[in-house]
């Protein structure tokens, strides 16, 4: 089969790989009709070095189980399945407290033999703990929405839900990509009262006022921090949803947050330490927020999308098929597009 492999920075490839196959009883075998490429795998894009093996590279994707192993009850070839960003069993003693990301048994895919979700087929560890059926066809509009449960929506959920986000709910948004646009649709989900959306590319954050901002601010740094107290009488909001990663946006997270309010981080640290000093402590700030747990909110999250009340798959902005994800990812690192969907 054909699957995406990364060899270093700006080096990802389309390459023949072995067909996935069933390994283990609780193994399934997944033809992948949609997966995207994501904000996390830019950090790759952008840095990795350089790799004679290479790593297979994708974390989203929505098919169709073909193969399942014999350990398999509740799942059957034929079914259409969203997986999360990362496999678990679902059973462990941190999955059943919602925190799927620390499962005994989970991982990473496209690390330790498994496959990456950029590819025509994946081979499911655990599959029936990690995918969830769709009640959809195969042929549904909604997909690209769906395929939003896997990641950039859930993970903005998480964000708004670490946050303490709802009704009266005050809400800065630090980042205008997939995942800072989730972050306003899940706060304005939640009820939030005001969403003030930060980021600077006007065909972004026009979206984002129509997935609920507020307001916009355009300024960054300290003109952005100055910007926002002044557009909420020198307060702040009580909630931050920090979707960037860098260190600056944390600094603008702190100076933006209301005493006693709480800033939730879900863009991956691209930093080893951050501003958690004094001012943090006195003002009473509450830092929370991580690697979302996605599987534990997209039985939660998709009766929304099926209804149609939510439309998260609108951050798509670009569709291509396999042989063009070299070129997705040029368009992404270069912000020609929000987000690729990739249709194999």
């Amino acid at each position: 089969m054909r699957a995406t492999v990364i060899y270093g920075a700006d080096d990802v490839r389309v390459v023949d790989v072995a067909d996935p196959r069933v390994q283990e009883p609780t193994d399934a075998v997944v033809r992948v009709l949609r997966s995207a490429i994501c904000g996390t795998d830019l950090l790759h894009y952008a840095a990795m070095p350089p790799s004679e093996e290479g790593m297979r590279i994708g974390h989203e994707f929505i098919g169709v189980v073909e193969e399942i192993g014999a350990g398999i009850s509740q799942l059957k070839t034929g079914d259409l399945v969203v997986a999360p960003f990362m496999y678990a069993d679902n059973t462990c003693t941190f999955c059943t407290e919602g925190l799927h990301t620390s499962c005994a048994h989970g991982g990473l895919w496209g690390l330790d033999g498994v496959d990456g979700g950029q590819g025509e087929a994946v081979r499911v560890p655990y599959a029936e703990g990690t995918l969830v059926k769709l009640p959809v066809a195969a042929d549904s509009a909604l997909l690209p929405s769906l395929l939003t449960l896997s990641d950039v929506f859930a993970t903005g959920h998480h964000a708004a839900v670490t946050a303490g986000v709802g009704p009266r709910t005050t809400v800065t948004v630090i980042g205008d990509g997939a995942v800072g646009l989730s972050g306003v649709l899940a706060a304005k989900r939640l009820g939030a009262e005001r969403v003030i959306l930060m980021g600077r590319h006007k065909s972004r954050t026009d979206l984002g006022l129509e997935f609920g901002a507020t307001e916009v601010i355009a300024e960054r740094g300290d003109e952005g921090v100055e910007r926002l107290r002044e557009l909420t009488e020198g307060q702040g909001t009580h909630a931050v949803l920090e979707c960037v990663g860098s260190l600056t946006a944390l600094e603008t997270a702190f100076g933006v947050v209301r005493d006693g309010g709480t800033v939730s981080r879900v863009g991956v640290p691209q930093y080893l330490e951050g501003p958690v000093g004094f001012d943090v402590f006195n003002r009473n700030v509450t830092l929370t927020g991580g690697v979302a747990p996605t599987r534990a909110y997209i039985e939660e999250l998709m009766p929304d999308v099926l209804e149609g009340r939510v439309e998260p798959g609108r951050v798509f902005d670009r569709t291509i098929g396999l042989d063009q994800v070299p070129d997705g990812y040029r368009a992404m690192a270069d912000r020609e597009a929000l987000k690729v969907l990739v249709q194999p």
